[in-house]
């Protein structure tokens, strides 16, 4: 069966949220014309999402349930989605209702009509967030902008719509620890923005609190760029240009005999020197653990149960 358009949908705990959100998507993919699917992947909720999801499934022919066996996080659910899907455009969105499901529609038009193979959505007003988020949030965007050399959209989450060739290019992908709003943009392909307002959650708590946040900034930094190396370089060559300095001044004080006998300064003098080696050697285990995992090829995700296929469950990448 061919089919024009996916929606993937990861999801975790959001059995408040659910109907609000089946309520509000599926007038307007239906309004759209098009032979769809919404790609429902439940990241091993704890909840009654599961429950919800097969009920939705015996009105919703469109709808299609792809269950982790465990919960493997936000990005890995995506990509779980990504594999899975059918059509010939696939839109990425989450179920909080933070991103308006009407933008799809537009989405699907614009990519039509102008030829990209990816329609970002840009949230141009983030007044329902908090100045927090919204800070944190330019900032990331801006280190990578300037770490990695990335010219990812700012204010792009993962609400987005990517042609078949660019989905096909990411599932190709053998990179573990995905951040795909990264991964995206890096690709280089045509694409174009649309701005909207991002809402409040409509239901439910948020499935990404800070811990979350830093994890994927750090996954980022050492994914797309090499700065923190270039970072730990330097510092060993200022070290090396402090101690020969050191060096020198302590030589001339034998010499002239001024020396000071005194423990502070050499207690200072240690300890600076041992946190600048500490500092770097845990920037070199970070790109280190990150060779280690991908050379273990370990899947991020495993399916369970596949409506479309239920007796077949495969392993995930």
């Amino acid at each position: 069966m061919s089919l024009e358009l996916s929606v993937v949908v990861p999801m975790y705990n959001e059995q408040e949220v659910l109907p609000l959100f089946v309520e509000r998507l599926r007038p307007v993919l239906d309004a759209t014309g098009a032979d769809y699917e919404v790609l429902a992947v439940d990241d091993g909720s704890r909840d009654q999402t599961p429950v919800l999801l097969q009920r939705f499934l015996r009105d919703w022919p469109q709808l299609r349930v792809v269950r982790l066996r465990a919960n493997a996080g936000h990005q890995a659910a995506i990509s779980a989605g990504l594999a899975a899907a059918r059509g010939d455009w696939v839109a990425t969105i989450d179920a909080d209702l933070q991103d308006p499901p009407e933008v799809i529609a537009e989405m699907l038009e614009v990519g039509r009509r102008d030829e990209v193979d990816v329609v970002y959505g840009v949230r141009g007003d983030r007044t329902s967030d908090s100045p927090f988020k919204r800070r944190t949030a330019r900032g990331f965007y801006r280190v990578m902008r300037t770490l990695g050399d990335v010219d990812a959209p700012v204010d792009a989450g993962d609400f987005r719509l990517m042609s078949r060739a660019t989905v096909d290019a990411v599932n190709a992908l053998p990179e573990q620890g995905r951040v795909l709003r990264l991964i995206v943009p890096t690709l280089g392909f045509p694409s174009t923005s649309i701005s909207y307002r991002r809402d409040e959650r409509a239901a439910g708590e948020s499935k990404y609190p800070l811990s979350k946040m830093l994890k994927l900034t750090l996954d980022s930094v050492t994914g797309f760029s090499h700065a923190p190396l270039r970072l730990a370089t330097w510092f060993g060559l200022a070290g090396f240009v402090v101690a020969t300095g050191l060096l020198v001044y302590a030589l001339a004080a034998k010499l002239l005999d001024v020396t000071v006998a005194g423990w502070t300064s050499t207690v200072v003098i240690v300890a600076g020197f041992a946190a600048v080696q500490l500092l770097c050697l845990g920037i070199l285990g970070e790109y280190v653990g990150r060779m280690y995992t991908a050379q273990q090829a370990r899947p991020t995700y495993y399916v369970a149960y596949d409506s479309l296929e239920p007796r077949q469950g495969e392993q995930g990448r």
